[in-house]
Formats: structure tokens, C-alpha cells, sequence
């Protein structure tokens, strides 16, 4: 599988989880700010939420952990929580936007 491959997967496994106040998943929220596959089939996540005070601040890294470990070939996973920059609905895709009405 090249790296390019188990990216697609790495985001497959993202578009599994939603934030639970958010009909639409991390990924189409913009919340993945960078997936990088790095060398043994080691993924790293950065990523935000929609606010510091989010009540799922837990539990969205840990999930999103946990759907990426699911896939097979995996090493290992580091999921990376920043605020900077600070998230906004700008970084929604047209998907999201749609969904939940911003267009």
C-alpha cells in the first residue's frame, strides 16, 4: 500500500467519527488541520475542535485514535489536539456547509 493509499484510508477512518453536537463528521468540519504518514506506516494527526470548551474534547482525539488503529497496516497513531489557527466555519468543505445549511 503506498502512502498515498493509507492516507485515503487514514480519512475513510476520520469520516467515521462526528462531533456529537455536529451532524457531519471531523473531516468534512474541517477540524483535520494535517495527516502525514510517516515511515513504517506511522500516522500523525493535527487536528482542532470546534472550541477549547468543546464537552468532547476527550473523546474526538481518542476516537479518531482509535478508527485509524482499526486499519490494517497501521504501526502506530499520534493524534495532535492545537488551536492555532483557531477554527471557524470557513473551514468547513461545501459538504458541511450544505448540511448544516450555511449555503
Amino acid at each position: 500500500m503506498t502512502d498515498q493509499e493509507l492516507k485515503d484510508k487514514v480519512i475513510e477512518a476520520i469520516k467515521l467519527v462526528y462531533d456529537p453536537e455536529i451532524p457531519v463528521d471531523v473531516y468534512e468540519l474541517g477540524l483535520i488541520y494535517d495527516i502525514k504518514v510517516f515511515p513504517v506506516n506511522n500516522i500523525y494527526v493535527l487536528m482542532t475542535l470546534t472550541s477549547p470548551s468543546c464537552p468532547s474534547a476527550e473523546s474526538i482525539p481518542v476516537e479518531i485514535e482509535q478508527k485509524i488503529r482499526e486499519i490494517e497496516g497501521v504501526s502506530d497513531v499520534s493524534v495532535e489536539l492545537t488551536f492555532d489557527p483557531p477554527y471557524s466555519t470557513e473551514m468547513m468543505s461545501e459538504v458541511a456547509k450544505l448540511e448544516l445549511g450555511f449555503m
